[in-house]
Order: C-alpha cells, then sequence, then structure tokens
C-alpha cells in the first residue's frame, strides 16, 4: 500500500475516533451550540436559506455558511445534536488531512503524519470539530487556501505523485516550482485560492480574506528579502541594527512590491465574486440591519472595544495555547526553540518553518491587537504550530533534536504533574458543582501514566518508542475527555426537567425573567420571549405600545423589546415564566393565582431555576411527563 494511502488511513482513524465518538452524547453547550443549532432550525422551519434568525430575532453575529451545513445534515439526520455537530466533525478530520498534505509538501511524509496526530489531539482544535460552532468550518477553508497555496506554489518530492515511501525520511529542500518565485504563478491558481477565502468569509466575514492572506502575504515578505549587505551584517551586532533588521520586511517599496504580486484584483475579485452575492441579498432581505450589525458591531466593533466581556492582556493568546495546544503544549518551549534554531541555520526545510512561523505569528499579533479576545479566535492557526510541533516530534522520534534532552523531562514532568492536579482538584470541585461525579477525577490517571511511562523510555533514549507514548496518550486524553467526561457532566444540566412542564402543552408560551439560556430556547423548540420585572404604569403602557408597533411591522426585528412579566401573564392561559429564586426576591409581588411548577439547581450557578405559571396552566403542568431527547421542530 502506498505511503501517502496509510498515512491518511491512519490520520482518519485516529481524528474520526476523537471527533466522532459519542458526539451526540451530551446536549448543546450554552452559550454559542444552541444558538447556531437553533437558527439553522428555524431557518429549515421557515423554508429561508437567506435570513438567519434565532428565538424570532435577526442573528447578526455570524454569516450564514454554518447553517447550510447544519441544515443539510437535520434534512439527513434529523434536528438533534449529532446533526449540529456532524460538520464540524467532518471538516475537522478535513483539517487534518490538509495538514498532512501541507507538512508532506513542505517537508516530508513523516513530518505531515505527526502533523496530523498532533492537531487530532489538541484540545482546543477538538473542542471546535466537537462543537456546533463555525470555527471548524473556518478553519478548514482557510487551512484549504492555505494548502491550494503551498500546492500551487511548491515542486512535489519525490514519490509524491506515484505515493510511493521514498520520501518518508528525506531532507530535501521544498523548492519553489519557478525558481526564486513563491506565489503560484498560474493565475487560475490563485483565482482558485481566492475563491477559497471567500467561501471561509461565508463562515466568519472578511476575516476569511485577510487572516489568511495576511499570513501568506508575512511569508512572502520575508521570503523575497534580498540578501542583507555587509553593512547591515555589522550592523546587527548592536541592537539598533537588530531592530532595523526585524523591519525590513516592511520596507514601502518592497512591501508594496511584495503586494501587488499575490495579485490583489485577482483577491478581491475572487472572494467577492463568492461571497459577495449572499450579502447583498441578504443585506436587502433585512433593509440593511444584518449588515450593519455584522459588520459594524461585530467586526469593528469587537477590535475596537471588548465585547460580551471577553477582553484580556496582550499575553492573553500565549496563554490560551498552553491551554488550548495541551498536551502537546508542555514542549512548547523546546519547540520554539528548536524551530529558531532551525531557521538560523537555515535548514533545508527552512521554507516550512517560515511558513508555519508566519502562520502562528500573524493570527497571535493581529489577535492580541484587537481589543475583544476569546481562545477560539486563534484556533485557525493551530494547523501551522502542528506543522511546527510535527518536525519537532520527527526530530525527537529519530534522536536529532538541537535542544537539551532536559526540556523533554520537563514537559513530561509537567504532564504528570497536570495528572495529579486532576486527581486532587476534581473531587473538590464536584463536591460543590458535581455531586456524585468523584469518579471524573480518574480522568488523571491518563496522563500521570502516561507521563510516567514515556519518562521512563526518555531516560532509555528509546526516542522513537518515547513520541508514541506521547501520542497514545493525548489520544487516550481526548477521546476519554470528550466521549466519556462531557456526558458526565451533561446529566447535571436539567435542561429536560425544566422544559418537562412545558412539553404536555402544545400551545405553551414560554418568557425568561432575568435569565435565559439558548439552550432552552432549541430544546423547547419555540421562541422565548424575555422578560422585565414590573414598572410604573405610565412606561408599561409606553412600552406596550412600542411592543405592538414592533410585532406589527412584519420585519424580523435584531432585537425583541421585553415585556412586562405581569401583563405577559395575564395574557393567556398557556404561559410560563422561568426565572431565578435571586429574581424573585426582587418581584415586588407575585400575581394572584402564580405558583411555582418546577424547581432545580442552576447549572454551575449558585441560584435555583423556577418555572411559574398560574391557574389552570399550573394544575396542567402539574403532570409532569417523562423527560425525552429532541425537540419539537
Amino acid at each position: 500500500m502506498p505511503q501517502v494511502v496509510r498515512h491518511w488511513l491512519l490520520l482518519v482513524a485516529i481524528s474520526g475516533t476523537v471527533l466522532l465518538v459519542n458526539l451526540g452524547g451530551a446536549r448543546l453547550w450554552d452559550r454559542d451550540e444552541p444558538r447556531n443549532a437553533g437558527c439553522a432550525a428555524e431557518m429549515l422551519l421557515r423554508g429561508d436559506w437567506v435570513t438567519p434568525v434565532f428565538n424570532s430575532e435577526l442573528r447578526i453575529h455570524k454569516p450564514v455558511l454554518l447553517y447550510w451545513f447544519m441544515m443539510s445534515a437535520y434534512s439527513v439526520f434529523g434536528v438533534n445534536e449529532f446533526a449540529a455537530r456532524f460538520w464540524s466533525a467532518i471538516l475537522g478530520i478535513g483539517t487534518v488531512l490538509l495538514t498532512y498534505t501541507i507538512g508532506r509538501r513542505l517537508f516530508n511524509g513523516q513530518v505531515g503524519l505527526w502533523a496530523g496526530i498532533v492537531l487530532s489531539t489538541a484540545l482546543m482544535f477538538d473542542v471546535a470539530g466537537r462543537a456546533a460552532t463555525p470555527d471548524s468550518v473556518f478553519i478548514f477553508f482557510t487551512t484549504l487556501a492555505t494548502a491550494i497555496y503551498v500546492w500551487g506554489t511548491f515542486r512535489p518530492r519525490a514519490g509524491d505523485a506515484s505515493g510511493s515511501a521514498s520520501d518518508g525520511v528525506s531532507v530535501l529542500a521544498a523548492e519553489p516550482q519557478v525558481a526564486g518565485q513563491y506565489f503560484p504563478a498560474r493565475w487560475s491558481v490563485a483565482a482558485l485560492m481566492y475563491g477559497v477565502m471567500g467561501i471561509a468569509i461565508l463562515a466568519k466575514g472578511p476575516v476569511g480574506l485577510v487572516l489568511p492572506t495576511a499570513v501568506i502575504g508575512m511569508f512572502l515578505l520575508i521570503q523575497r528579502l534580498p540578501p542583507a549587505g555587509e553593512a547591515a551584517t555589522a550592523g546587527q551586532r548592536t541592537w539598533i541594527g537588530r531592530v532595523a533588521d526585524c523591519l525590513r520586511p516592511f520596507a514601502p517599496r518592497h512591501f508594496l512590491c511584495t503586494c501587488w504580486s499575490m495579485r490583489p484584483i485577482t483577491a478581491v475579485g475572487a472572494a467577492l465574486v463568492v461571497a459577495l452575492p449572499w450579502y447583498i441579498w441578504v443585506g436587502l432581505r433585512t433593509e440593511g440591519d444584518w449588515i450593519h450589525g455584522f459588520l459594524v458591531e461585530h467586526n469593528v466593533g469587537r477590535t475596537l472595544r471588548p465585547m460580551e466581556g471577553h477582553s484580556g492582556p496582550l499575553f492573553y493568546y500565549p496563554a490560551a495555547i498552553i491551554l488550548g495546544f495541551f498536551p502537546w503544549s508542555v514542549f512548547l518551549v523546546p519547540l520554539l526553540v528548536e524551530t529558531a534554531r532551525r531557521i538560523g541555520r537555515r535548514h533545508a526545510w527552512t521554507s516550512g518553518y517560515v511558513l508555519a512561523a508566519c502562520w502562528v505569528g500573524v493570527y497571535l499579533g493581529l489577535f492580541s491587537i484587537a481589543r475583544t479576545k476569546l481562545p477560539s479566535y486563534i484556533t485557525p492557526c493551530y494547523p501551522g504550530l502542528a506543522l511546527l510541533a510535527g518536525a519537532f516530534v520527527y526530530h525527537w522520534s529519530r534522536g536529532e533534536l538541537l535542544v537539551r534532552k532536559r526540556g523533554l523531562y520537563v514537559g513530561l514532568a509537567l504532564l504528570a504533574a497536570s495528572g495529579l492536579g486532576i486527581l486532587i482538584a476534581v473531587p473538590l470541585a464536584a463536591r460543590w458543582y458535581l455531586p456524585g461525579e468523584r469518579l471524573l477525577a480518574a480522568f488523571g490517571l491518563i496522563p500521570l501514566v502516561g507521563a510516567s511511562v514515556c519518562l521512563w523510555l526518555l531516560a532509555r533514549s528509546r526516542w522513537q518508542a518515547t513520541t508514541i507514548g506521547f501520542a497514545a496518550t493525548a489520544l487516550a486524553m481526548v477521546t476519554v475527555l470528550f466521549g466519556w467526561c462531557t456526558a458526565r457532566v451533561d446529566q447535571h444540566r436539567g435542561t429536560e426537567r425544566l422544559l418537562a412542564a412545558m412539553r404536555e402543552d402544545p400551545e405553551a408560551e414560554i418568557g425568561a425573567l432575568g435569565c435565559l439560556e439558548p439552550s432552552w430556547v432549541f430544546y423547547a423548540g419555540r421562541s422565548i420571549r424575555e422578560l422585565r420585572l414590573p414598572q410604573s404604569p405610565g412606561t408599561s403602557q409606553t412600552q406596550a405600545v412600542v411592543d405592538s408597533a414592533a410585532a406589527g411591522s412584519g420585519k424580523v426585528p435584531v432585537k425583541r423589546p421585553q415585556l412586562d412579566v405581569d401583563q405577559y401573564l395575564a395574557g393567556g392561559a398557556h404561559r410560563y415564566v422561568i426565572t431565578t429564586d435571586r429574581v424573585l426576591q426582587r418581584w415586588p409581588k407575585l400575581p394572584e393565582g402564580v405558583e411555582v411548577v418546577a424547581e432545580l439547581p442552576y447549572f454551575l450557578e449558585q441560584e435555583r431555576l423556577l418555572v411559574l405559571a398560574r391557574g389552570e396552566t399550573a394544575e396542567r403542568a402539574a403532570r409532569k411527563p417523562q423527560p425525552a431527547r429532541g425537540r419539537a421542530y
């Protein structure tokens, strides 16, 4: 069997195990998953493939591509958790294979294989690949664009076409197809690459074009830089000379010439041909509300100011990588030192090292400047980081690392310490938040035992066995974590018990006072109206006029106004209110006849959830049905 086929099968088996095992076992996690899944369900129910709507409100947070994927899965599997996450997992597997392809072209087949294994078992990448969010979709198409760039720029290695194993241990340099030209020479390749970026624009907006173009552009700025003269070399001996050397790629003439070499007209044209029709269509359908909300509020706004409390210091993203790239991040320091030394010595794979480093550096740099910060923002650079890690592990497995063995010992000791920490911390945390789940602490045995075995192998210089042992430990960790631990934690959320009081009433209308989780909307299969505590009579009457005008416009609102809870309960015999005991204490006086229908702990909060109803509604809800998975869509 050809080497490339063996590698693909192995990577599909590993990534498929991590991303597909018990994929629909846990219910959708608040808050992004049910918003996205619910939006796709509402669009499918409405027969509308253009306008994103969730909870009867215009959803301006993300473009439409994820919803299209989900709607196609719903049509096959039904509206459920597995279908909502299906395409994220499939495209996650695809990203692993693309990373292997890039690694094979820039390094060799073994590096590509290790890069795929590393990516498959990196914590945050697996979160993206198992979540009903646009992250996995965006990562796939930006990685695909980069793979097209690499395919169209660099020559295939010996054996790539035939699939032979001759390149398994090669250290031949990755050479451009046209000597000295590090951008695809054929217009069709460039147009295809930018067209794929246009698809990424449909996944997450303009960053789908900006970010991968910036990565490739940074790589070209470095690769096309003319050699420094003797004066510049001498100047590097001082800090001023070194700073000047770092700024050389951004010299105006060099920068502009590099940008022009990337065919900017083709870039804009190809991306707009793919993405612009839907943006125009949704803009016309919503009278500009979606365009303004997404581009102005959720793109420009997130760059200029923290939104929804998502802020952080300048070192936020390096810290996020330490957590998100776990368990491989325990070797982050020796990996960076190894990469720097390989580049400094002009290794045969320098082009691959530089491209992967640019991939990581551009994302870290640009998102560190932005004011709104979330760990998921830099997950699209994980394939680049996996390529660096793949080259690191490849040299490690052959005993050829340029860094000292001590760094490996420290990394394995950190992994063992994390396992010990889990064994100690989880029972304490379970006591407060997850009663009866102390068994989850057993998860800590995997990194503890795995690190101990790897330390024993490393002490005997069994390089290849150590790397295989660490990869097996990483695979076991993420598989057990997502396949078993998350399902155990999910049992404590109580979503089904919360909605059970309303399930047997087909005419039920639901309001939320002081709390509203998107998962309630998804599993209730109907919209939930946000309510407010009673106000003065004048204010309530004014708001009622506003509500009536908004309801009669026939236009999907960006945000529906809140209703007075007393007026809401008085408006019909099938109305329920979800609130908390703390909010109830601030309610001046419960309306006559209103009763508590259901009560349960609020997941991970120091409150209790209450379901209120009045009169006959309360009597009807008292006959509690059996909880059932699924929804009413």
